[in-house]
């Protein structure tokens, strides 16, 4: 298990949060969990592949001051466990949120998803339509779409895990090619911290394998069952934030988002990549804020 003790300190001064933890039968959860308890109202912040919740960090800082804020690492990633014979399944993922979330007494539930966390937190928020107020949608899906080359490559047998796990070819790649702009090192080290090792990246690869292309696939049938379940969301506040140069989820996803909700507010970085909130930084924390607040 990771201990945020052992961040660097570099590390943790842009991530000053104590560490929570939610048991699950195949290890232990991690999660941020800022704010005044007593709120009635919580953020559920839900990342993708290969990020963390450290990507949350300005929106917690932000928002924490009138919501209780909840970011978790799904397990695999960040400084959750990173069980080697877990599934890391859609489905799982899915069951460990919605775990998290029915152990919050707020009445009122706003979450703000991105890459993966698109078609994991809409799940959980489908389950709890009548307690969800808004949510933020970012450079994400929810539905099947085109998946770029470099990423298919990924999945290929015996060289996807060699890239991914062996040289890290999708995490580290990631802190260059998904931002418009340069990270900071002190920001890069963050990102690519819990991912350091073989061991460390099983989830980073199985989250790319568990892409479902084909019908076959394990995760079609699921991830079809959030697409159709996207009707119980159609009445609520919905912000899109999408940056524009995004290699992976292209403009062709957030139209997409938009003919599904057309009374969503949209927002377009056109100098964003696909993390955002690296490169559209506080204009789009202000933004999320003046939403959600």
């Amino acid at each position: 298990m990771n201990n945020s003790s052992e961040l660097p300190a570099a590390i943790r001064a842009l991530y000053p949060f104590a560490p929570h933890w939610l048991e699950t039968p195949a290890g232990k959860l991690h999660y941020v969990d800022e704010g005044p308890r007593n709120a009635d109202t919580a953020v559920i912040c839900v990342h993708g592949n290969p990020t963390w919740s450290f990507m949350y960090r300005e929106v917690v800082k932000n928002l924490s001051n009138k919501f209780r804020v909840i970011a978790p690492d799904h397990l695999g990633c960040g400084l959750s466990d990173k069980p080697q014979k877990f599934s890391y399944q859609l489905a799982d993922h899915v069951e460990n949120l919605a775990k998290l979330v029915a152990t919050l007494p707020q009445s009122k539930l706003h979450f703000i998803v991105h890459d993966w966390g698109g078609a994991i937190g809409t799940a959980v928020a489908e389950r709890f339509a009548d307690r969800v107020g808004k949510l933020v949608v970012m450079n994400t899906a929810a539905f099947s779409g085109p998946c770029p080359m470099r990423i298919r490559l990924c999945r290929a047998p015996v060289l996807g895990p060699l890239l991914v796990r062996g040289l890290n070819g999708f995490a580290g790649p990631a802190a260059c090619m998904a931002v418009a702009k340069p990270l900071p090192s002190d920001v890069r080290s963050g990102f690519l911290w819990p991912y350091r090792s073989w061991h460390d990246r099983i989830a980073v690869l199985r989250f790319v394998q568990d892409i479902p292309l084909e019908q076959a696939h394990p995760s079609a049938e699921v991830l079809q069952s959030i697409t159709a379940d996207l009707v119980k969301l159609r009445d609520k506040p919905m912000l899109l934030a999408w940056g524009m140069r995004d290699f992976c989820f292209t403009p062709h996803y957030l139209a997409e988002w938009r003919r599904r909700f057309p009374s969503a507010q949209v927002h377009e970085f056109p100098d964003a990549g696909h993390y955002l909130l690296e490169d559209a930084g506080p204009e789009l924390v202000q933004e999320i804020g003046k939403f959600i607040g």
